[in-house]
């Protein structure tokens, strides 16, 4: 599934049996829902950011300012934070809707307790889309701490295809600048390098927001839920380094590319550098022999111009031979 030509409603209430199947409750249900006496199970609500009833039931779910504010803000970047007895989670998944950048990251904001979880979004995520396809086939998560690390885990997934891309665009132009006079697009350079460092920017916060929470002290974190955690946190390391490993490839890119424009700007200084070694005696012969005073040589000798061009001739020969004896043409 992806979110083209999917969407999603603007409140979606989910409850979790503990064994990885869910259904579909009212959603005015979910601030008075509690787990059954067993202790076992939990329970989802995904709110649309700009819908109407968004920040009531968000008040309704008893949801202190601190907590509305952040789910609700304009601007956000991956974090992990503890609030009393819950935690607020924000991470970010690669854009891939049509004819936008991978990344312009959406955010995806959470507020984690024991029994239930809260999420807030504002573009529709393919990673969303995966995980609703996964529940739909009874593979849902067990528990809170297993929601984010499979949430996590689903935008790893959706993000490598991302880092795939610029790896084989990297790759496309390492062959091109193995074809003499190489002619790579320096905007092509920039482009790469900067998504490079965005995503990077966005992903490696992630990936110690996960940390921050697989450490936190929180009773209802399982050790099963810490491992998996960790697992996601690494997979997004892999995918930094990936990143990393892109930043500097275009790099080294650029060097080589520099490196060739200037041997070509040398080769064409060299080549006139001898033109000038060459022309400059010769210009200097004849500008002697063609000052307009009395006393030059041959001036009454019918057959001294063409003798004059003889010597220079010569002369022209024996400097371009000097040259040659120096490596000038190396």
């Amino acid at each position: 599934m992806n979110a083209q030509g999917h969407s999603l409603p603007d409140a979606l209430t989910l409850v979790f049996d503990g064994a990885g199947r869910a259904t579909t409750v009212n959603d005015d249900s979910f601030p008075v829902w509690s787990p059954p006496d067993t202790g076992v199970g939990f329970a989802w609500q995904h709110l649309r950011l700009e819908a109407p009833a968004t920040q009531s039931l968000l008040r309704a779910s008893g949801l202190d300012e601190f907590v509305i504010d952040a789910l609700m803000a304009d601007e956000t970047r991956p974090r992990c934070t503890v609030h009393g007895d819950g935690v607020i989670l924000n991470l970010r998944g690669v854009n891939l809707l049509p004819d936008q950048l991978p990344e312009d990251m959406i955010s995806v904001r959470m507020w984690l307790t024991e029994a239930k979880v809260i999420g807030v979004w504002r573009r529709p995520l393919d990673a969303v889309f995966d995980f609703l396809a996964s529940i739909e086939r009874g593979q849902g998560p067990r528990t809170p701490g297993d929601f984010v690390a499979r949430m996590a885990l689903r935008l790893a997934d959706r993000a490598e295809p991302a880092i795939t891309d610029l790896n084989e665009r990297v790759d496309d132009l390492e062959e091109i600048l193995l074809e003499p006079d190489a002619d790579i697009s320096r905007t092509e350079l920039s482009a790469i390098r900067r998504s490079s460092i965005v995503l990077r920017g966005y992903l490696v916060p992630q990936r110690d927001a996960l940390t921050t929470l697989e450490i936190e002290d929180l009773p209802w974190l399982q050790a099963l839920d810490r491992s998996r955690l960790r697992e996601a946190s690494e997979r997004i390391y892999r995918i930094g380094e990936d990143l990393a490993a892109v930043r500097e490839r275009v790099q080294i890119i650029h060097d080589q590319l520099m490196d060739q424009r200037a041997e070509r700007m040398n080769s064409r200084m060299l080549v006139l550098s001898v033109v000038s070694a060459v022309f400059l005696p010769l210009s200097l012969v004849a500008g002697v022999l063609g000052i307009n005073v009395g006393g030059v040589p041959g001036a009454s000798n019918p057959s001294a111009f063409w003798e004059v061009c003889v010597l220079l001739v010569v002369l022209g020969g024996v400097l371009l031979a000097v040259a040659r004896w120096l490596g000038m043409f190396r």
